[in-house]
């Protein structure tokens, strides 16, 4: 039986799929390619991460070209900077292209906090924006796509303080985790969210032991690529049985191998065989699981 996946993050907007790593053109943009192995793997859609408006912009016009992908509208915890200059219009336009695009955007975020990254954006821009994308997700009842690192405290106190736009909006997935059990319960315990699991979920052993112990039906797969890739000196390597023909240098490129260190939506299975493994579970059902988990959250309306 093949496998069905979502990828609920990819950021298929970055400059990587184009051939260009830190503005240095290294191979021809091959997009097109990666989405086409994506679907031979098993990929049915596909939820493109936008953290700004420029990615908003890039991701719907992306979006528009094939009716397997979405995208989610907001603004990340580094980039909140971008409301300050004038926070209305930046709102507004956040608003605006929800409100205009209801067919493809199917989430507001990806929003969230990120105290390990603070030099991006201060703690209190990312605090005050944060709390105000959730009226977007209240006024048009979309899930939310959350961003957490090193910030579980302040995180939580914003959920409890909108609870009640959190069941309008029907809850949200909190991606690429990498807390402790004790976060993970207490995401689980506030009720309507799912943890999202990505390799950089799969890194240690303290990771894996955390994943090892999530409740099935609160998981939902992602790759967050061209990042999170499961590595070879993570711990959840050894679990990994799909291997892709892969090119170590990006001027070696071909269109038949990934390129290492650029991960693809395609990987997604290999996310799937380490929380089989650990969980020494079938990995056919946790396939299942995951998916309808997908579907129960963000496409309810055209399930």
């Amino acid at each position: 039986m093949a496998l069905k996946y979502i990828d609920i993050g990819a950021n298929l907007t970055d400059s990587m799929y184009q051939g260009c790593y830190g503005g240095s053109t290294k191979h021809p943009a091959d997009l097109d390619i990666v989405l086409e192995r994506a679907w031979q793997n098993g990929l049915q859609k596909i939820i493109i991460t936008s953290g700004c408006v420029k990615d908003v912009d890039e991701s719907l016009e992306l979006a528009a070209k094939d009716e397997r992908l979405y995208t989610t509208v907001g603004a990340h915890p580094t980039r909140c900077g971008e409301f300050l200059s004038d926070p209305a219009k930046y709102y507004n336009d956040l608003r605006s292209r929800i409100k205009a695009n209801s067919e493809k955007v199917i989430a507001v975020g990806e929003c969230g906090l990120d105290y390990d990254r603070l030099h991006f954006c201060a703690k209190e821009t990312q605090l005050e924006y944060f709390e105000k994308q959730l009226t977007l997700a209240e006024e048009f009842q979309l899930p939310l796509f959350l961003h957490m690192r090193n910030a579980h405290e302040d995180f939580m106190k914003i959920l409890e303080r909108n609870r009640e736009k959190l069941e309008a909006c029907g809850g949200g997935v909190v991606h690429s985790f990498t807390g402790t059990l004790e976060e993970a319960k207490s995401l689980l315990d506030f009720g309507g969210l799912y943890i999202g699991v990505n390799g950089c979920s799969l890194k240690t052993k303290e990771n894996l032991e955390v994943v090892q112990q999530l409740p099935n039906e609160r998981i939902m797969l992602e790759t967050d690529c061209p990042w999170c890739g499961i590595r070879p000196t993570h711990a959840g390597h050894q679990y990994v049985s799909t291997k892709f023909p892969t090119v170590k240098k990006k001027e070696k490129w071909t269109k038949d191998a990934l390129i290492d260190g650029r991960s693809e939506p395609c990987q997604i299975s290999q996310v799937l065989e380490v929380i089989a493994s650990i969980k020494q579970q079938p990995k056919e059902q946790l396939a299942e699981i995951y998916y309808q988990n997908t579907l129960d959250l963000f496409f309810k309306r055209s399930k």
